[in-house]
Order: structure tokens, then C-alpha cells, then sequence
């Protein structure tokens, strides 16, 4: 029987099996043996366990969460529809078994509620059973709760995986890493800080996935400096102000925080000053978007040479994002807009997005400023400006964050979500791009901009977070936010503020590690890495474009091992998607489920190859 080997259970994982499955009537319907290696259980992996804190929950709709291909998703393999999580909410109460709190969540949850993320657990745990039930018939899959050390085998045999747990290898015809988020080795800067910390009997806690740190090493009543106003930040707010017992209350229409007196006061900021924008609580109002017009990976990568991402690639992106919300303002919005969305598509297209003719299509055709879209702005909102005392700073904030929520909360400004829904086109193609290993000049800008675009919280969280900060419990900082390590403690400002400077006993870093193969702690990496199994590109692991094989030190794809995640060069496709938008993480799991099944024929055509 042909064997598998799956190192990392998560729901990528599970949907590299469902395409199997699905694939394999075509290229190869015989059994497979498949075992999944991850020390969390399978279906839901590290990120999405179920033993995490209730309190934290998904930044995505419950109707915006999907496991399976659909019509729109562009794949060799056959579409296997299925039901998205808020569908799969109403089908599944009578005939899944579940834990009581999350039953009641999903029989009180709405297609537009943001679930926990024990709800999403439960959904990816039953997806991975019916993808599993999909293999062909006489299959297995077998879960070790481990994790691989080391691989061993050339291309022409089968490859010895060796766990951490026993003596003896798994013996595979094909290996597929796919890791998803990893931990690093702490960095010399992080280091310094922490010895600094133990030195003055202070708290420091360097970059962490925020539902594995333990939190109890911050004092109650502690001044402590939060580097990162992102999500790993709103968990921490969770985790220790509802987490610790404090509780919200709604005072004539105003949310409240009432304190349990655990809590530590939170100096938070960061580069750009402001919290992530808020997901938007409504739909479209208008015509449905439309794949990327502009800025499209084979296009770009027909022409010859290097593309730069600032001259060549970010306004053909711009282009594209700015369509997608000129599209729902005209066609949802059409009374405040004084043309047609035929005749100002037509002149947009034949406009570069930084050319001065296109800001003149912009205010001959969309009279009010806050319709119209400003990326730098988006970027940026509060650069420049300065305040005179920390109190004042406090109050713009919650206003700037609060007319925030209020916009994104409102169907009349629903072209913000049609730039949203640009945004996640426009990211799949960046990933192809990316991957190419031609793009040159991007520093990160471009994944932090995304994220705090398309990635911010529920709306309700930063209300939340609001009723925090007017508690005393959170307290902004400002924009190219600097932190010191000097006279015993940690000091902190911004610009924002110049004359304002926080004396903390603590520091937290509220941000994920940031993984590259030399400062990685995986042991699996690590020993591939020193045996040359893999190609460093700018600190990702190399993978051919067509089908994700891992390329090795000469350059050469292993026929017999693939690699899907984050830390690989076509980067981090997210392992669920939203319906209808031709995901990129369903045509990647296709691409390699296709290549492992002809693998897998190909072998049993010409069986009897060594396993030495």
C-alpha cells in the first residue's frame, strides 16, 4: 500500500486530504496508507485547538468560513461543495456530538456573528472527518501525537521519517510538511531584554502566539508597555481583563468595563499608532466583485528582469483594491456619485492610480472626500499629528477608533467592504508573485497594511477595547511608538505624544515571532536545513511554484517531499477561506494532492523500487 506521511495535522491538512480524496478516482484510486504527525489534535492543530480560552474568538463571519471548494475556485480537481461554518451550524446540531458551550454558541450564533474560536475547532474537527471518509476505499490514516525530527531517503527511494518519540522510522513514499505557524529561536534583541528584565525583577514577554503564553507572570496592577496594536494584542486584552474576571456592562447605550482589580494597565502601541481597522458587520450592496483586472501575477511575470514591487507591482495593486471599492460605491451607492460606473470604469482603467488625472476623475465623479479611497492615508491615519498631553491623546483616539466602528458598521459605506473583497484577490495574486522569487523591494509593508485592512477584529471587540481604555485598564501610546530599557525599568513614548513618558515594570511584545529557516526552532527544519534538503530564500523555504516540492541546496526539486505553510516561499495562504472568492489555498491543495496521486501512480506502474 501506497504510504503517506502529513508532518502537521491542521486544517490545511485536512484539506491536502479532502482534495486527495477527491483527486483520486482520476490519478490513483487505490488505498493509501496516511499518517499525520503533530503533537495537537488533528483537525483543528495548534492555531485552532480547542483548549484555548472560550473568550477568544474568530476575526472572520461565521457565513464568511468555508472548507470547501466552490464554484468559483479555478482547479484541476472536481469542486466538492460543502457547507460553510454558519450553514454547517444549522445542519449539524442533532448530529455531531459537541461540547456543551459550544452547542449553545452555535444555536444562538447568526451567519453574522464572529464565533469563538472553539466554535471554528468543532467545524474543522468535523471537516476532517469527512475528509478522511473521502480516501479511497481500504485507506487509513493513523495520528501520531509527536513531532518529526528528521527525514531521510534520495529522491529515487522511500523516505524514513524519524519522530521524536521512537526508534524505528515511518517509512513513506511521500512526505508533505506542512507545519503552519512555527517558533523561533529568541532573537539577540529579545534576549538583551529579557536578561535586562531578570536583572531589575521585571516582566518581559518576547513574541508569542498570545493563547500559548503564559500570562500569569504579569502583575495585577502592573504598568506594563505592549509593543503591537494588532490582533495578538486584542487577545491580550482579553486574556487579562475578561479573562481575569472584569466584565462589560452597557450604561444608557455605552459600553462599560467594570474591573475585577487583576488587571494591569496596558501602555500599548505601535509603528503606526492605531488600532486595526474593523471588519465590516454588512454586505455588499451592489454587484458582485470581480477577479483582479489590473494587477495580475502572469502578467507581470511575462515581462523579463526583476519587478520592484513599489514601481512595478503596489499600483497596479492599488488599482485593483481602489476598483473593487469604486465598483460597490457606484453600483450599491449610485445617488452619491454623479456618473455612471460604465463611464467611470472605462476612464479608470486607462488611468495609472498615482496619475494627478485620476485624483480629477475622483472629485469630478465622488463629490464627498470620505467616499473616496486614500491608501497612504488608510496606512498612516495619524502621522503628523501631535498632541499636547497624553489625555488629549486618549480622547482622539477613541474618536478616531469609534467613528471607525461606526463606518464599518454601516451598509452606506459598504464600498469599504467591496475594497476588502479587492484586497483578498489582490493578495492571492501577491502570492504568486512572491513565490516567483522575482519580486525585490518589499519590506513587509505590504503584509502589515493587509492586515490592518482585511485583518482587524470584530467590531464588538474594539468596542471592547474602547470601554477599556475609558476604564484606565488600556491606554494608547501613539504613532513610531520607541521603547528603552534604562534606570531599571522600561520607558516608552511616541510621536504622537513627545512630551509623554511611561515608566513600566513590564514589557510584552504582542506580536508573532517572526519565522525564518536560520533562527528556527523546529526540529525538523533544522536538521533539513544542515543536511542542504533545503533552498534559504531570504529566510523561506524554497518550493517549486507548479506543485510545492521542496527544492534542495542544488537546486533541485525531491520528487518524494512538499511543503505548504507560511514559512515556504508561496507563503501563507490561509488554511479556510471565504466562499466564492477562487481562494488560493483550494488551488494550492489541489496542485499538490494531483502531484502526490500521479507520484503515487507512477510508483505502483513501477513498483519494487528500494526502501533503503
Amino acid at each position: 500500500m501506497s504510504v503517506v506521511v502529513l508532518v502537521g495535522a491542521g486544517p490545511r491538512t485536512s484539506g491536502i486530504l479532502e482534495r486527495l480524496g477527491a483527486n483520486a478516482p482520476e490519478l490513483f484510486d487505490g488505498p493509501v496508507e496516511v499518517h499525520l504527525v503533530d503533537p495537537f489534535a488533528a483537525g483543528a492543530g495548534r492555531v485552532w485547538r480547542h483548549e484555548q480560552s472560550p473568550l477568544l474568538r474568530m476575526n472572520s463571519m461565521a457565513e464568511d468560513v468555508t472548507m470547501f471548494t466552490d464554484a468559483s475556485v479555478t482547479c484541476d480537481g472536481p469542486i466538492r461543495p460543502g457547507p460553510s461554518l454558519a450553514e454547517w451550524a444549522r445542519s449539524c446540531l442533532s448530529s455531531v456530538p459537541l461540547e456543551p458551550s459550544v452547542r449553545a454558541e452555535l444555536e444562538a450564533m447568526e451567519p453574522t456573528s464572529f464565533p469563538s474560536r472553539r466554535v471554528q475547532s468543532a467545524y474543522l474537527k468535523w471537516f476532517h472527518q469527512v475528509a478522511v471518509s473521502s480516501l479511497p476505499e481500504g485507506s487509513s490514516v493513523t495520528s501520531h501525537a509527536t513531532k518529526v525530527v528528521r527525514i531521510t531517503g534520495s529522491a529515487q527511494v522511500r523516505q524514513r521519517v524519524w519522530l521524536a518519540d521512537r526508534a524505528e522510522p515511518l517509512v513513506a513514499d511521500v512526505v508533505v510538511l506542512v507545519l503552519g505557524h512555527l517558533d523561533t529561536v529568541v532573537e539577540p534583541e529579545h534576549r538583551r531584554l529579557a536578561e535586562y528584565a531578570d536583572a531589575h525583577g521585571l516582566t518581559y514577554l518576547p513574541p508569542d502566539y498570545t493563547a500559548d503564553t503564559d500570562l500569569s507572570a504579569v502583575p495585577a496592577g502592573a504598568d506594563v508597555v505592549v509593543r503591537g496594536l494588532g490582533l495578538a494584542f486584542v487577545d491580550l486584552a482579553v486574556l487579562l481583563g475578561e479573562g481575569r474576571g472584569g466584565r462589560f456592562t452597557r450604561e444608557d447605550g455605552t459600553l462599560r468595563y467594570v474591573p475585577s482589580g487583576r488587571e494591569p494597565r496596558l501602555h500599548v502601541g505601535s509603528r503606526r499608532g492605531t488600532l486595526y481597522h474593523s471588519k465590516t458587520g454588512y454586505r455588499l450592496q451592489g454587484a458582485p466583485p470581480e477577479p483582479p483586472r489590473f494587477f495580475v501575477a502572469s502578467e507581470l511575470l511575462a515581462r523579463p528582469g526583476e519587478i520592484d514591487f513599489r514601481r512595478d507591482a503596489w499600483p497596479l495593486m492599488a488599482k485593483d483594491i481602489a476598483y473593487g471599492h469604486y465598483r460597490e460605491l457606484f453600483t450599491g451607492h449610485p445617488s452619491r456619485v454623479l456618473a455612471s460606473w460604465e463611464e467611470f470604469s472605462a476612464r479608470f482603467a486607462e488611468l495609472d492610480w498615482y496619475d494627478d488625472r485620476m485624483r480629477a476623475l475622483e472629485r469630478e465623479t465622488v463629490p464627498a472626500v470620505e467616499d473616496r479611497i486614500d491608501f497612504e492615508r488608510l496606512d498612516r491615519p495619524i502621522d503628523g499629528l501631535e498632541f499636547s498631553s497624553a489625555e488629549e491623546f486618549q480622547e482622539f483616539l477613541r474618536a478616531h477608533v469609534e467613528a471607525d466602528v461606526a463606518r464599518r458598521s454601516d451598509s452606506a459605506y459598504s464600498a469599504d467592504l467591496g475594497a476588502f473583497l479587492a484586497l483578498l484577490g489582490v493578495y492571492g495574486q501577491f502570492a504568486v508573485l512572491s513565490a516567483s522569487g522575482r519580486l525585490r523591494g518589499e519590506d513587509g509593508w505590504w503584509h502589515g497594511f493587509f492586515s490592518s485592512i482585511a485583518s482587524g477584529p470584530p467590531p464588538d471587540r474594539l468596542e471592547e477595547l474602547l470601554a477599556l481604555s475609558r476604564a484606565g485598564v488600556v491606554r494608547f501610546l501613539g504613532a513610531d511608538t520607541w521603547v528603552r530599557a534604562e534606570d531599571g525599568v522600561f520607558l516608552a513614548g511616541s510621536a504622537s505624544v513627545p512630551s509623554h513618558v511611561v515608566r513600566a515594570t513590564g514589557l510584552i511584545e504582542a506580536r508573532l515571532p517572526v519565522h525564518t529557516l536560520p533562527h528556527t526552532a523546529d526540529p525538523l527544519l533544522r536538521s533539513m536545513a544542515a543536511a542542504g534538503d533545503v533552498t534559504d530564500v531570504d529566510g523561506l523555504v524554497l518550493v517549486d511554484p507548479a506543485d510545492s516540492r521542496v527544492v534542495d541546496a542544488t537546486g533541485t526539486p525531491h520528487a518524494r517531499r512538499f511543503a505548504v505553510g507560511p514559512y515556504t516561499t508561496r507563503k501563507a495562504y490561509a488554511a479556510f477561506a471565504r466562499p466564492g472568492t477562487n481562494a488560493p489555498n483550494f488551488r494550492q491543495s489541489d496542485e499538490v494532492a494531483r502531484a502526490i496521486l500521479r507520484f503515487l501512480a507512477a510508483e505502483a506502474d513501477g513498483a519494487g523500487e528500494s526502501v533503503a
